[in-house]
């Protein structure tokens, strides 16, 4: 399901901890991003009709939990960004970083630990 960038500050709120109420995601996203209570309980509406997120009745009032997963949601997105701006591929993705210094030892370090861990899947079948 698509989530917007707005959308996505809401499940954010969510998946940190939940159940929440609409006032407790208002209280949570109005001093950091200046939206109006009006606002997020619209994103909240639109969250609530594409299925990423559910509301249990509570005496007067609803308490929102997420249904999309926060990992399913960044693969989604990295999967969206690799597509869009690196033809599927992850190697001009690290390129990229890698040619604007945006490397540090430790990436470089973990980049080569995963590639020798994908070699070694390589030999048994996978």
């Amino acid at each position: 399901m698509p989530v917007t960038e707005a959308e996505a500050a809401v499940m954010e709120v969510l998946w940190q901890s939940s159940p929440r109420s609409s006032e407790e995601v208002v209280a949570a996203l109005a001093p950091a991003t200046g939206w109006a209570e009006p606002t997020i309980k619209t994103l909240l509406n639109r969250l609530l009709n594409k299925g990423a997120i559910s509301a249990e009745r509570e005496g007067r009032r609803y308490l929102y939990s997420p249904v999309l997963a926060r990992e399913a949601w960044v693969q989604q997105q990295s999967e969206g960004l690799l597509a869009r701006l690196f033809g599927g591929r992850v190697a001009p993705l690290v390129a990229h970083f890698s040619e604007r210094g945006r490397l540090s030892a430790a990436d470089i370090a973990e980049l080569k630990r995963l590639v020798s861990r994908l070699d070694e899947g390589q030999g048994d079948g996978r």
